[in-house]
């Protein structure tokens, strides 16, 4: 390469960069609090229990985080076979959290802010594995590619069965997080004692 020609190829370089920027994605994060009443971190901890969001079957927890994922995808035929040219997700994640409704003593305020940051924390890595689930899924999908299947139907099933496995990944990393989390010893158990046996 000669000295001449470098600045052409960066300016190739430079001018493909937007481009790139613009296929980037961002998750939508937003807290939604709950309200709690109590002036000790035991009369808090048992508000929690009484209205923290429902969970299956076993009953109340203290915190959860959900997601609302959709997609914009093109799926194209390209001779016999269909391939995904473009797969953009819409990512919304939502973290319920409990909120005081009133002030709090001092002592109190401070012991509540240690157990929220904890739980806060907590939900995070939650938010964290389900953008690792849709980057994965991201980028599997782009250019998936199934033979004999010019109208592109074939390809719709193979994904969703990509889809199954990539999600029960997911919800594994999530139940295995939470185990140890919420077991003995765990931080979760720990931030509770602390609440309910402080101020």
């Amino acid at each position: 390469m000669t000295k001449t020609s470098l600045p052409y190829v960066l300016a190739a370089v430079f001018a493909a960069v937007p481009a790139v920027a613009q296929t980037e994605w961002q998750a939508v994060e937003e807290v939604r609090p709950y309200s709690i009443k109590g002036k000790t971190g035991a009369e808090l901890y048992e508000s929690i229990g009484a209205h923290g969001p429902k969970a299956g079957v076993t009953g109340r927890v203290i915190a959860h985080t959900t997601f609302k994922l959709t997609w914009t995808r093109k799926y194209e035929p390209q001779g016999n076979a269909c391939v995904i040219v473009t797969n953009r997700p819409k990512l919304i994640i939502t973290y319920t959290l409990p909120k005081p409704a009133g002030a709090l003593p001092a002592a109190v305020e401070s012991s509540w802010e240690a157990f929220i940051s904890g739980v806060a924390a907590h939900e995070r890595v939650h938010g964290e594995t389900i953008k690792d689930m849709v980057k994965e899924i991201e980028t599997m999908s782009i250019g998936l590619t199934v033979a004999d299947d010019p109208d592109c139907k074939k390809i719709r099933i193979e994904l969703t069965r990509r889809l199954g496995e990539i999600s029960a990944r997911q919800r594994q990393r999530g139940r295995d997080f939470d185990k140890v989390e919420m077991g003995d010893g765990g931080n979760i158990q720990q931030l509770v004692l602390k609440l309910v046996n402080g101020p």
